[in-house]
């Protein structure tokens, strides 16, 4: 992550905790990619975030219910198409026969 400015007596980290007083500017705490979080003397491997207050279940879940919902839609468009094949389908057939005798003469 490059040279670590000198330690200060105190860092001084933003509320949030992902900015830390630098001096003469607040500087980013936590690397780009996450991994690695400023300790106010060196870069060290960012603490893994896990627990009931993460969004790891949320995503879970959002994945969940996408999934039922696509599989509702197939049950649904499934059943709208039975539904007009058995009310409709002689009527269909009929048009086939008629285009298929019309080509065929």
């Amino acid at each position: 992550m490059g040279q670590p400015q000198p330690p200060s007596a105190q860092t001084k980290f933003s509320d949030d905790g992902f900015w830390w007083w630098g001096g003469a500017a607040w500087k980013p705490a936590v690397s780009p990619d996450r991994l690695w979080r400023w300790n106010g003397q060196t870069w060290v491997p960012a603490a893994p975030t896990t627990g009931a207050g993460t969004s790891g279940g949320s995503v879970g879940m959002a994945i969940g219910v996408t999934v039922g919902i696509f599989i509702a839609v197939l049950v649904l468009v499934s059943i709208l198409v039975i539904v007009i094949l058995l009310t409709m389908g002689n009527q269909i057939a009929n048009v086939f026969s008629n285009v298929t005798a019309a080509l065929g003469s």
